[in-house]
């Protein structure tokens, strides 16, 4: 069996080091093809040494990009890729531009399409990342869901026959990094001088709140107001957009730094007293992590963390500070995401399945009579 993995952006790196490790020890041939959409060296290459990721097989070198122009460009590149190495399978990731590029790519091309981390739904329309997760979940052959709740949004979609929850491949590195960094002492807390548990980590990058000075400024001036120190992890749409604006990112209570390779990030996360942050990935692992987290957003595609109570929403810049500072959660052993050992399972329902690619079925479009694995996560 022949996958092929196409990965673009920093949440995918990670969710990819499992996968190829669990490909790697089941002897299955994995081609791992980077589009390029992060090409900044900390969003990128340092996450591939840092996880133990073998080097792409292919880069496309996309770059930046209108939505538009980037998801035209990977598709223009990926199809002859996927044509010359032909795979049973297109293993897709999340829900970047390269995730639709490839699902899109694949199914042209009547290549059979697995979508990992199906089923989110944040049920927020205006985000790209929503157009781009429902459209691959409709046009992919097999639904790796993360978790119950996932798989009730695909089988509400008429999705439930090609759905199989496969547990949380970010749990499965997230554990294991975590073990690997417990006493280390994260770069950003070093060079800021910081203390354990006396300070904040931040991240914001998402269109709604960075395409609006105004609103981009009220967040900035919320965690500059903060009881304690926020250093707030500069990701590169935040930079372009501060610099268009010639707004200062640093204020009062906040401290710029840039971007950290994902165990100093881990770490970091791991000695501070919360996490503020629009980004999906983050959210998860701050409530893995058991560290409170605050989500500048109005939804979460991660309503376990919500119902958990260790994420609280925040979309009123104002309302941030209360957030942040609200009382610890109480405790939880709760396991949403499953056990760590989900790359194993996508590995396993990949190659039970790997009879779409002979053409029995995949002319319907469609798995046929495909239920959910019996350890599903309660």
């Amino acid at each position: 069996m022949r996958i092929v993995s196409v990965v673009g952006a920093r949440p995918q790196f990670v969710k990819l080091a499992p996968i190829a490790k669990a490909a790697r020890d089941a002897g299955v041939e994995h081609v791992i093809v980077h589009t390029g959409q992060h090409y900044d060296p900390m969003l990128s290459d340092t996450f591939f040494c840092d996880l133990g990721i073998p080097t792409p097989d292919v880069n496309l070198n996309v770059g930046s990009g209108s939505h538009g122009v980037q998801t035209g460009q990977m598709l223009a590149a990926l199809d002859p890729v996927l044509e010359d190495y032909s795979p049973n399978w297109v293993l897709v990731y999340g829900d970047t531009n390269s995730t639709l590029a490839a699902a899109l790519s694949a199914v042209k091309m009547h290549l059979p399409v697995a979508h990992l981390e199906a089923g989110l739904r944040s049920f927020n329309r205006r985000m790209p990342e929503e157009h781009n997760r429902v459209v691959v979940d409709h046009v992919a052959d097999l639904l790796l869901a993360p978790t119950s709740l996932a798989a009730q949004n695909l089988k509400a979609e008429g999705l439930e026959s090609s759905t199989v929850i496969v547990g949380d491949v970010m749990v499965d590195v997230l554990l294991d990094v975590r073990d690997k960094v417990i006493g280390h002492v994260s770069r950003a807390k070093q060079s800021l001088g910081l203390s354990k548990d006396n300070y904040y980590v931040a991240t914001i990058h998402r269109a709604d709140n960075t395409d609006d000075p105004a609103r981009l400024s009220a967040i900035l001036d919320a965690l500059g107001s903060l009881d304690k120190p926020s250093v707030l992890l500069v990701h590169p749409r935040l930079a372009v957009k501060a610099t268009a604006w010639g707004m200062k990112i640093g204020r009062g209570n906040l401290h710029e730094h840039p971007a950290l390779a994902y165990p100093d990030l881990v770490a970091a996360v791991l000695s501070s007293a919360g996490v503020v942050t629009d980004s999906g990935g983050l959210q998860k692992e701050a409530f893995l992590l058991r560290v409170p987290c605050t989500t500048v957003r109005t939804e979460t595609e991660w309503s376990e963390t919500v119902d958990c109570g260790w994420n609280v929403l925040a979309h009123d810049p104002g309302t941030i500070p209360k957030a942040v500072m609200r009382p610890i959660p109480p405790p939880t052993d709760a396991t949403p995401y499953g056990d760590g050992h989900a790359a194993q399972d996508v590995i396993k329902a990949l190659a039970q399945h790997s009879d779409v690619s002979s053409g029995g079925v995949y002319g319907t479009g469609r798995l046929v009579s495909l239920q959910p694995t019996t350890h599903t996560i309660e």
